[in-house]
């Protein structure tokens, strides 16, 4: 008996969770009628939300990979003093709030910040621009990246990379052609996982490139901007990501 009522207090903790943690989601779709929705996602500033995302999350997700995949390599092969520190700030902006990865940004990369100086005398502008935006994913989408890469390159199997070497390989054509396609799978997970990341980033956009439509508004911003004056609009973005969001998790999970 009481092993029965246990088994039934699990079963009724895992019902309240699973309604609270999908009835608001369910609800996005069955407020409205898809029709509206659907409407709803053809006004230009919805277009110029969805397409602005696309280009600045891809943007961002390109430069992870070129930069972040061979940082995530040396910190899964090589062992050096300070490593753990090194990567405990990597994976700081996880646990940041967003307003204060914003700020930090700002802090950093404003015209007033410790290199906003040197990026001016550059002509390069990033408050209130688009290139604005990219920073903001790129800050805060990374680190989803390269833990995920890190934990993929650090379970390659050792030899395969020694006999490469052994067979004339250079450490950069091992790394290439062994290293990365035997971490695809691991490699394509933190993608997807950055990528959703990056869609769904409010709070350093926000204050970090200011919320423009055409210019800096995300899927997100414009989700906010809208939902008091046009609430059907705001469900229909609200959706799209929930579908994305959805997509790119399943995708991690067959991964």
């Amino acid at each position: 008996m009481r092993h029965g009522a246990f088994g039934a207090l699990l079963f009724c903790a895992l019902c309240v969770t699973l309604a609270f943690l999908t009835l608001p989601i369910v609800a996005v779709f069955v407020d409205t009628p898809p029709g509206e929705l659907v409407a709803s996602l053809g006004e230009p500033e919805a277009l110029d939300a969805l397409w602005l995302s696309l280009r600045t999350s891809l943007a961002a997700l390109a430069i992870i990979v070129v930069i972040g995949t061979p940082a995530a390599y040396l910190l899964a092969t090589r062992s050096f003093r300070g490593r753990a520190l090194v990567t405990t700030l990597i994976e700081l902006p996880l646990v940041l709030p967003p307003a204060v990865a914003g700020i930090a940004l700002l802090a950093a990369f404003g015209p007033k910040g410790l290199f906003g100086g040197a990026l001016d005398d550059a002509g390069v502008q990033l408050v209130l621009q688009t290139a604005g935006v990219i920073v903001a994913l790129t800050f805060v989408a990374s680190p989803f990246y390269l833990r995920q890469a890190q934990a993929a390159f650090a379970a390659v199997d050792r030899s395969l990379l020694e006999a490469a070497r052994t067979l004339g390989a250079s450490e950069a054509r091992a790394f290439l052609r062994v290293a990365v396609p035997c971490a695809g799978q691991g490699i394509t997970a933190g993608l997807a996982l950055a990528w959703g990341r990056a869609l769904g980033e409010f709070g350093a956009t926000l204050m970090f490139a200011g919320s423009f439509p055409g210019i800096t508004q995300t899927v997100p911003l414009a989700i906010f901007s809208q939902f008091s004056t046009d609430f059907t609009a705001a469900l229909a973005l609200s959706a799209v990501l929930v579908i994305v969001s959805a997509a790119l998790l399943l995708s991690v999970k067959l991964l």
